[in-house]
């Protein structure tokens, strides 16, 4: 299952970060952040709680870039 998100990040090279810590959550088989588009799409596994992984994806991604934000939809 794919999901889009909005999101906020400052800069590409935060961007980049954001997207290797969000690789690394469990249940996210792969993961594209823009900081062009400030867009995020993660690829999930079928069975997985969707809210869940976004507050895990925030909260690893808020580790290495503080003001990173998902917005709603």
């Amino acid at each position: 299952m794919i999901k889009k998100y909005g999101i906020e990040v400052d800069c590409a090279v935060c961007a980049q970060k954001v997207e290797d810590a969000v690789k690394k959550v469990e249940g996210i088989k792969d993961a594209k952040v823009s900081f062009i588009n400030q867009t995020m799409k993660i690829e999930v596994d079928d069975n997985a709680n969707v809210s869940a992984l976004q507050k895990e994806i925030l909260k690893v991604a808020r580790k290495v870039e503080p003001d990173f934000e998902i917005l709603e939809k």
